[in-house]
């Protein structure tokens, strides 16, 4: 099981726009002594998109690297819309991952039947637990409950990183229905306490870059106890995540790291803008 709050890590840049790869591994390090169960690599807020295959490759490396000697998990970012083309990813996935994080395939709107079928073939060549990446506001498809769990039920899919926007019908009956050797992580930095309490094991927080002990203590209340604890915990996380997510994502995040001293710089890759003065002072105050 996937339990516990991993951390999709930013990558940082240098002031002349290259991988900065000695403030990666310094930040995976950081997260896990901050009691990360691990981390995610090449996730949404690393900027995959924008890195060339070279330093894809070089994130990859440095994060299992850390993962391996600190006995943390790993999850890799893998896979895309085309499945052909996500099966040849996953034929040269690094063997120290501990499971792969795919999303469900984005701007071509399969049928939710397209979307089953695409998981089947990737969770059958994956040589790793595969997780579910469902988050319909970047992908336009949303998902029934009835096929969330037809992808639960699928040999080698371990769990799903759920980001659906709140807590809504589907999510509500998914969590009542999800087999109980699959793991549900929140995608959602703002709902998941909530998505906790309905019985999701963890947590892929953006938010955990910045404040990783704080979302460490949120999950373990909210699985744990007491609640009291954990509702005060939740609502005194809720302004900075919302600080964080002002812009988006990790512009606000890169430049609170930045400001901290723990990157060389807050600076994102185009199409994405660097945050601006206001939202890195709200952000800044709310830390």
């Amino acid at each position: 099981m996937f339990t516990g709050l991993f951390v999709p890590l930013v990558t940082p840049f240098t002031a002349s726009d290259e991988l900065a790869a000695d403030a990666l591994e310094a930040l995976a390090h950081n997260v896990i002594d901050e009691g990360a169960a691990g981390i995610v690599a090449l996730g949404t807020t690393g900027e995959p998109a924008t890195l060339a295959p070279e330093e894809r490759r070089k994130v990859v490396d440095i994060c299992a690297d850390v993962c391996v000697q600190r006995g943390a998990q790993l999850i890799i970012g893998a896979g895309s819309n085309s499945t052909a083309g996500s099966l040849d990813v996953f034929a040269d996935l690094d063997p120290r991952a501990t499971a792969t994080l795919t999303v469900v395939p984005y701007y071509t709107r399969p049928s939710e039947d397209g979307v089953v079928e695409h998981f089947r073939r990737l969770a059958a060549a994956s040589p790793v637990p595969l997780l579910v990446y469902n988050v319909p506001a970047r992908t336009g498809r949303a998902l029934a409950a009835d096929t969330l769990v037809r992808l639960a039920e699928i040999p080698n899919v371990a769990g799903f990183k759920h980001a659906v926007g709140g807590i809504d019908d589907a999510t509500v009956a998914f969590m009542s229905s999800v087999p109980d050797d699959v793991a549900v992580l929140s995608g959602d930095d703002l709902y998941a306490g909530p998505l906790v309490a309905l019985g999701a094991t963890g947590a892929i927080l953006a938010c955990g870059n910045v404040a990783t002990r704080a979302y460490v203590e949120l999950i373990a209340a909210w699985r744990d106890g007491p609640t009291d604890h954990a509702r005060h915990l939740h609502n005194r996380l809720v302004p900075l995540a919302r600080a964080l997510f002002a812009e988006p994502n990790p512009a606000v995040i890169k430049a609170v790291l930045a400001a901290h001293g723990r990157i060389p710089t807050p600076d994102v890759r185009l199409p994405l803008l660097a945050a601006s003065a206001a939202a890195t002072s709200a952000a800044l105050e709310s830390c």
